[in-house]
């Protein structure tokens, strides 16, 4: 029996997922969370053969759950079950440790045909995953996200880095206390609103701040910036 753990703050998400399980004779859901923090102390305590984990949820992401995850040793495999999938979002899952990511509109067949993947301890990626990747290869860029270099000249290094920025943060960081708008920043940068909303989201998180003024507060305070 492969022991399941659903980490999704959507109830209905989470149900459904059970439900399609509870059909299957060699799966056994054995606990649920709504957020990154409880999936960890539970994962810790019955741990579970593989967590299927949304990317964004409150108190602390998907990604960054996987990420806790493998640095504990957990033996937990993670999949991703995502609706988005812009390349941003499937990296920075990969480079955090997942085993696999599903978006939220694959069949029953794929979604089983995942879990029989990775509770053998192989990868699986869905066919729109696989395609995004391909091209990163194809187009030699960096595979690792956080060293990802953007398009824009907007690359200015920080003297100092005490909340472990991404480089992608870091950008958003300047870009934010200039004064810019999600919207204006996606445009500088080449990418979604909404992933540069997740950038963001994160950045502040870290940095422990609500908004661009105490962003920018925070930043002289902790010498990051002049």
């Amino acid at each position: 029996m492969i022991k399941i753990v659903l980490v999704d703050d959507h109830f209905m998400v989470r149900d459904g997922i059970r439900a399609i399980l509870e059909e299957e004779d060699d799966y056994e859901v054995v606990g649920e969370a709504s957020n990154g923090r409880d999936a960890i102390q539970l994962i810790q305590s019955i741990k579970p053969d593989i967590a299927i984990c949304d990317i964004r949820m409150p108190e602390m992401s998907g990604i960054e759950t996987v990420e806790e995850l493998k640095k504990m040793g957990a033996p937990t495999r993670t999949v991703m079950l995502s609706m988005h999938d812009s390349d941003e979002y499937i990296l920075q899952s990969i480079n955090a440790g997942a085993d696999g990511y599903l978006l939220k509109g694959a069949s029953k067949e794929e979604f089983m045909k995942a879990l029989a993947m990775v509770s053998r301890g192989e990868k699986y990626f869905s066919g729109d995953v696989s395609s995004i990747l391909v091209r990163k290869i194809r187009s030699g860029e960096n595979m690792n996200s956080k060293e990802d270099t953007s398009k824009t000249t907007i690359n200015k290094p920080i003297t100092k880095n005490p909340f472990d920025l991404t480089k992608r943060e870091i950008q958003i960081l300047h870009l934010a206390i200039s004064g810019m708008t999600n919207k204006d920043i996606a445009t500088e940068l080449g990418i979604s609103k909404r992933t540069t909303e997740v950038h963001r989201f994160n950045l502040m998180k870290k940095m422990g701040v609500k908004n661009a003024l105490e962003l920018s507060n925070k930043a002289r305070e902790n010498g990051m910036i002049p």
